[in-house]
Order: C-alpha cells, then sequence, then structure tokens
C-alpha cells in the first residue's frame, strides 16, 4: 500500500508530451517539495548542453537534499535517482497522447525549458515515437529492480494522474 506520508524524495519520468511537469507543478502545489526539472540543468539557454559530469554532479547536489521533485528521464542518470528516492511516478501514456502534448505546447514558454519552441524539431518528434520501443522498456527494468525499494506508481491517463493529486491529503 503506497504512503502517501513518506513522499519526501520523488521522481516524475515517462515520454515527453505525457504531462509529467504539469503534474509535477500540481505535485509540488500539493506537497510543498521543491521541484526540479531536468531539462533547466542538462539544457543551457543557447541550446548546448552540460556535460554529463557536470550534469550528474548538479544532480547529486539536488539529491542530497531531504526532499525534492525531480522531473525528467535522462535514462543514464535513472539508476542514481532510483537509488536516492523514495516514489517514482511513471506515465506510461499512448504516444498519440504523448505527441498531441508535445504539438501542443509548440510557441508556449515554460518553466521546465531554457527556450520557446517555434516548431516541432524532426528529431525530437522521432525520439517521441520511438519512446515506446527505445525508453519505456529500459525504464520498465529499471522499476522492476527496485519495487522493493521505492514505491512505483504508473499512471496510464492524465485523468489518473488528476485523481492522484486530488486524493492527497497535505
Amino acid at each position: 500500500m503506497l504512503r502517501t506520508d513518506r513522499m519526501k524524495k520523488i521522481i516524475v519520468i515517462g515520454c515527453p508530451g505525457a504531462g509529467k511537469s504539469t503534474f509535477s507543478r500540481k505535485l509540488s502545489e500539493k506537497t510543498g517539495l521543491p521541484i526540479h526539472y531536468l531539462d533547466m540543468i542538462w539544457h543551457l539557454p543557447d541550446r548546448t548542453t552540460l556535460s554529463r559530469e557536470e550534469f550528474v554532479m548538479r544532480l547529486g547536489v539536488i539529491m542530497a537534499e531531504k526532499e525534492w521533485i525531480i522531473d525528467g528521464n535522462y535514462i543514464h542518470s535513472l539508476p542514481l535517482r532510483l537509488d536516492s528516492c523514495d516514489t517514482v511516478i511513471f506515465f506510461d501514456l499512448p504516444l498519440d497522447v504523448c505527441l498531441a502534448g508535445a504539438e501542443g505546447r509548440i510557441g508556449k514558454k515554460r518553466i521546465d525549458m531554457p527556450w520557446t519552441d517555434s516548431e516541432m524539431d524532426p528529431e525530437f518528434r522521432q525520439w517521441i515515437m520511438d519512446f515506446p520501443i527505445q525508453q519505456a522498456p529500459a525504464i520498465r527494468r529499471m522499476l522492476k529492480e527496485y519495487q522493493e525499494k521505492v514505491d512505483i506508481i504508473v499512471f496510464h491517463s492524465r485523468e489518473e494522474a488528476d485523481r492522484f493529486i486530488e486524493s492527497l491529503n497535505y
């Protein structure tokens, strides 16, 4: 049984466009936990990225804190986050929902990304298209390894995620 009173170190993962960042904001508002967007750490405003070493170092500083929500996939650092979290929230939504979500944010300023896209990048679109066959199976394998150590919550719709937020008593 899930014990929401012990949710202090939460990772939110899933396909881009699934609604992770919107959910993370709602969760932060409900719980008071500070939120950290991996896209804001990895990506720089000039559309370059940090080195993996710098990214992992900054992530380590965040994970050393007593409470947090970390939003984002970055599968190369997922084992580090799984070792440090108490709760995983995995958005396992249909591909068409994720594509529509990513397309719907084109042209909108976001607090979870250091720039605003004016169009869908073809490589990013392909990454989303490949997510169910390339990223999701690896995530599921990792989650299976950690199922005895952390609470794992899987959402198959945004409505499930909204009901979960509404059910929290903080």
